[in-house]
C-alpha cells in the first residue's frame, strides 16, 4: 500500500458516520456531551477504511475507460485471475478489526504501512481447503506515531472438483 497522505477532516468524519448510519454526535458536533467526553470530535472506529480513497492503486476506485470492480457482466466487473482457483481476486473479506492507540481526530494527516500477518489453512465443512491470510495496516501520524492498526482477514476457498457435477 502506498498510502502517503490520508488527511482526516471533520466533514469526512461526519459524512462517513452518516454513510454507516451512526448518529453519535461525537462524530459531528464539537459542543455535544459525547464529543466533550471524547476530548473533541473523533472518527468512528471503522473510519480508517476511508483511507482507501487516497490510495492511487486502490482497485475499488473507478478508472475511466477500464472495467470497474462491481460493474459489468462479470460478478466483479473484472475477469478472474488465472490460477487463483476461486475466481476471487485476493480472497473473500472474512473479518476486520481495529486496534486504537490514540483517537483519530480531524486535522491529522496519516500515512499507512502495510505488513503481512499469518497464513493458515483449514478444511471446510463442504469439502476443500480454506486458506486464511492476515494483513495489517498501521496508520501513523506526521510524527510517525502509531494511531490505529487495522487487521483484515481474507479467505480463499479451494475449488471442489465435485461441485457442479
Amino acid at each position: 500500500m502506498a498510502l502517503e497522505a490520508f488527511p482526516v477532516e471533520a466533514t469526512h468524519i461526519m459524512m462517513f458516520a452518516r454513510a454507516i448510519g451512526d448518529p453519535n454526535p461525537a462524530y459531528s458536533d464539537p459542543d455535544s456531551e459525547e464529543a466533550k467526553q471524547a476530548g473533541g470530535i473523533v472518527a468512528p472506529p471503522t473510519f480508517p477504511m476511508a483511507g482507501m480513497q487516497f490510495e492511487p492503486a486502490n482497485p475499488f476506485l473507478p478508472k475511466p475507460g477500464e472495467p470497474w470492480f462491481g460493474s459489468g457482466r462479470e460478478a466483479t466487473g473484472t475477469p478472474p485471475k488465472e490460477g487463483d482457483g476461486s475466481g476471487v481476486q485476493g480472497g473473500l473479506h472474512a473479518e476486520q478489526s481495529f486496534t486504537y492507540v490514540k483517537p483519530l481526530r480531524p486535522g491529522m494527516v496519516l500515512h499507512a504501512v502495510r505488513r503481512e500477518g499469518e497464513t493458515w489453512t483449514k478444511e471446510s465443512r463442504r469439502g476443500g481447503t480454506l486458506t486464511f491470510s492476515e494483513m495489517f495496516t498501521d496508520y501513523l501520524d506526521e510524527s510517525d506515531e502509531l494511531i490505529v492498526t487495522a487487521r483484515m482477514l481474507s479467505v480463499i476457498p479451494s475449488v471442489n472438483p465435485t461441485e457442479g457435477s
